[in-house]
């Protein structure tokens, strides 16, 4: 019977079949070789490892490949750990239920780029609709998969979309409340991460295999600025509209040290920041949340400034 990984206890022995999100050959302090995996299903990840490979061993697997796993579940340092025993890679003809196997967003990446498309077509500037519109056409079957980061926030299939949507609902919300521009604003949620489809390399299972040469020396700040110009050229977009979401792409991380040359200088600008913030930061305490008991606390999260995440112990 398939265990998830979020239901591992440590002492217990498992099998089942994993998919393989990182994969690093490393030498022990003895002088042999292993590999260390991040192994994945739906629920979460863990990290395990398989001691004294060869060198069939160190050819047979890749990264994103499924394998069948027998190993048993330790705590290294306070972390959840697989000492494998025996693996084999995923026959033909095998039955595998894959959705519980890829980590995905919660929402069909179809719908959620349904009811975008429904958003941009319903704009009153016809501009931004344009724009956005070719945007989407020349990006769609990405969007439909990627991640939106290699680890930390929204890093599983279809996450880069559901990032953008739920930006998109939040948005939709604030930007009444204040009298905003929403075709401005959403102009900004769709474009503001969009080299990130060019930042990183992905499969069509949502696996990041590293970072392009554009992604290290440039990132999808700049990246994305020089497309937009791009497109804006190719569409007539004028140089207005066009240099607002620039301004919008290169602030909306706000700090230099995050990337950010500029700090946002007119409303639409500063609230796509906050809702980027609040949508990575949530992700991230739903994500740690769900694996908690309820009255206990998390380990030290990196991507929370290495806050301690709380479940409230609070009846359903």
């Amino acid at each position: 019977m398939q265990i998830l990984i979020k239901d591992f206890i440590t002492g217990d022995r498992i099998e089942g079949f994993y998919l393989i999100k990182a994969l690093n050959l490393k030498t022990s302090s003895n002088n042999k070789k292993y590999l260390d995996l991040m192994l994945a299903d739906k629920s979460g990840e863990v990290n395990a490892k398989i001691w004294d490979v060869d060198e069939e061993i160190e050819r047979r697997y890749q990264l994103g490949d499924i394998i069948k796993v027998r190993g048993d579940v330790t705590l290294w340092m306070d972390q959840m750990q697989l000492k494998v025993i025996k693996t084999r890679p995923m026959h033909s003809g095998e039955a595998i239920d894959y959705d519980s196997l890829i980590p995905s967003a919660p929402i069909r990446s179809e719908e959620m780029l349904s009811r975008i498309e429904e958003q941009v077509a319903a704009l009153d500037d016809v501009e931004i609709k344009r724009l956005l519109e070719h945007v989407i056409k020349l990006n769609r079957e990405k969007l439909l998969y990627y991640p939106a980061a290699m680890r930390n926030h929204h890093a599983v299939r279809g996450g880069l979309l559901y990032h953008l949507y739920r930006m998109m609902q939040s948005g939709q919300a604030l930007c009444r409340i204040y009298g905003l521009n929403w075709d401005l604003l959403l102009a900004g949620i769709l474009l503001h991460d969009i080299d990130k489809l060019n930042e990183m390399t992905a499969n069509e299972l949502g696996i990041v295999s590293g970072y392009t040469a554009d992604g290290q020396l440039l990132g999808h700040l700049v990246t994305g600025v020089v497309a937009l110009d791009r497109w804006c050229r190719e569409l007539s977009i004028s140089d207005e509209i066009c240099r607002l979401i620039q301004h919008m792409i290169l602030s909306h991380h706000y700090h230099p040290e995050y990337g950010s040359p500029k700090k946002p200088h007119f409303a639409e600008a500063e609230l796509l920041h906050h809702l980027d913030m609040i949508d990575a930061r949530i992700y991230d305490i739903e994500k740690v949340t769900s694996e908690l008991s309820p009255g206990t606390f998390s380990e030290p999260i990196f991507s929370l400034e290495k806050r301690r995440v709380y479940r409230p112990n609070l009846a359903d």
